[in-house]
């Protein structure tokens, strides 16, 4: 079992910056997939960004390249999401994710386990 904790969710004006943090326990961080989802209010969970386990591979939604970073730091089994340039469109609720085997990273039903979530609103 994985337990995820998120973390440094707010309310920031556009064009603001805030970083996120998942922090895991369970087990060792470092043999998982990580991903970042978000949810709108009456919307769908969409997939954000994902990290390979070694940190070295990235995905990400075209909605957000080149505003957001995904990174990890496994010594410390934490996984950050750093967000740039916020527009009221980021706003939702925004998940950590953990998934042992690669696929399809953006397909949420395939990831393992999930953190609780934490609200992320920028206001125009």
């Amino acid at each position: 079992q994985v337990q995820l904790v998120e973390s440094g969710g707010g309310l920031v004006q556009a064009g603001g910056s805030l970083r996120l943090s998942c922090a895991a326990s369970g087990r060792t961080l470092s043999s998982y997939w990580m991903g970042w989802f978000r949810q709108a209010p009456g919307k769908e969970r969409d997939f954000v960004a994902a990290i390979s386990p070694s940190g070295i591979g990235t995905s990400y939604a075209d909605s957000v390249k080149g505003r957001f970073t995904i990174s990890r730091d496994n010594a410390k089994s934490t996984v950050y999401l750093q967000m740039n340039s916020l527009t009221p469109g980021d706003t939702g609720v925004y998940y950590c994710a953990a998934r042992y085997a690669g696929g399809t990273l953006y397909k949420g039903s395939e990831y393992d386990y999930w953190g609780q979530g934490t609200q992320v609103t920028a206001s125009s």
